[in-house]
């Protein structure tokens, strides 16, 4: 089958949201995703990014595929047990089996190997596609993802599909669900470029003057103290707290994001979990979704840990932001400019990035009590509505 025809069968069986990391066995199929007219492909940074794009998507009410080769599997480990797993999330992932066979380059072999123990290990079902069933491979994986609220796999063996000779350049008509592009006008500085920031406020204060600023827009919380003292603070529906899967705060938010276009979504990120994946700013920046709003909670620590040292202390996140290309940053220390500057972003087009440095002072409050499926149902409920 080709990858048009593919992507065709993928869109009658409800698959609107594509994100993924290339291999050559489906190069036909990310070339037609790229150059659709309605199908969003996001070319994820990283696999674990991805799924947690993937996962975003679905709890703002589309139905997402993860694209990646075996190897990615290895990358996805973690974002596969400790978020799609461990909170019900379903997608479907087409994972290319390289070294199928025992038959590649010295690099697949190994992960050819193990790869269906890898799905068997995580309680993965999977099917391992065939040219004269593709149909029913889509279609099992289709009913099965949604009866188990969990992800499902598809591997696919080299062979399946053939290329048309599609351009893998996107054409005019690919679906930007963010369409805009980085503004190249200067980005609005609360502080001189130059001048060092001095931390003045703990986290918990500047959560707080961030959530005073909230409506019923959906808010994405960083694992460990950004979401136990964002809970503490107002626990609400619209609030999606991680529990695990560091380092995603900032990919399931832009799932979100570009999955419900007409509504600002908010990531309370800390420095820890973004340098986890530092490379997804370069999506976002990409994307230039308008309405994306991305805080960092900076205390260049391991708050959860033991407060460890991390590389923030030597590198201005916002800095890395505003070359990246979000289109505007402002870095803060006092609780008020943390109110004021969100209340601008709120009010304008972004992506908008702002770091509020904080000391590495922890409120003593609870873990977060709510179960991981009662934190997606009533988040995905706050989002697609009555």
């Amino acid at each position: 089958m080709s990858g048009r025809d593919f992507a065709a069968l993928l869109e009658r069986r409800g698959f609107d949201f594509f994100a993924g990391v290339p291999c050559s066995l489906i190069e036909d199929l990310i070339a037609n995703l790229e150059s659709h007219p309605r199908l969003p492909y996001i070319d994820a940074v990283r696999e674990d990014v991805a799924v947690g794009l993937a996962g975003g998507a679905w709890l703002a009410g589309r139905r997402p595929a993860v694209l990646m080769q075996n190897s990615g599997l290895g990358t996805s480990l973690n974002a596969l047990a400790s978020f799609s797993l461990m909170y019900g999330l379903p997608a479907l992932l087409l994972v290319t089996w390289r070294g199928f066979g025992g038959k590649d380059a010295p690099e697949h072999i190994l992960m050819g190997e193990i790869s269906p123990g890898l799905l068997d290990l995580l309680g993965i079902p999977y099917h391992v596609l065939a040219g004269d069933s593709l149909e029913a491979g889509v279609a099992w994986a289709r009913e099965e993802m949604d009866a188990r609220m969990s992800p499902v796999a598809l591997l696919i063996p080299p062979g399946i599909f053939y290329s048309e000779g599609a351009s893998t350049a996107p054409s005019e008509a690919s679906p930007r669900i963010a369409p805009a592009k980085p503004a190249l006008e200067p980005r609005p500085r609360h502080r001189a470029e130059g001048a060092p920031l001095v931390a003045r406020i703990s986290r918990m204060q500047a959560i707080t003057a961030a959530v005073k600023q909230l409506g019923d827009e959906p808010a994405i919380h960083a694992n460990g103290y950004p979401s136990r003292e964002s809970c503490a603070v107002a626990d609400r529906p619209q609030n999606f707290y991680m529990i695990g899967s560091m380092g995603l705060a900032s990919a399931i938010g832009l799932g979100v994001a570009l999955g419900r276009p007409q509504r600002r979504t908010i990531i309370f990120d800390g420095d820890g979990n973004l340098l986890m994946n530092l490379g997804v700013i370069t999506n976002v920046a990409a994307l230039a979704p308008r309405n994306f709003i991305h805080c960092v909670f900076d205390n260049e620590a391991y708050g959860s840990t033991g407060n460890q040292r991390s590389a923030s202390a030597h590198v201005r996140l916002d800095r890395v932001a505003a070359a990246a290309g979000y289109r505007t940053v402002a870095a803060v220390t006092e609780a008020d400019e943390v109110a004021a500057a969100l209340r601008t972003m709120l009010a304008s087009d972004g992506p908008h990035f702002l770091l509020a440095k904080v000391t590495r002072e922890q409120a003593k409050v609870p873990r977060i009590p709510h179960t991981p499926p009662a934190i997606r149902d009533r988040f995905r409920a706050s989002m697609l509505g009555p």
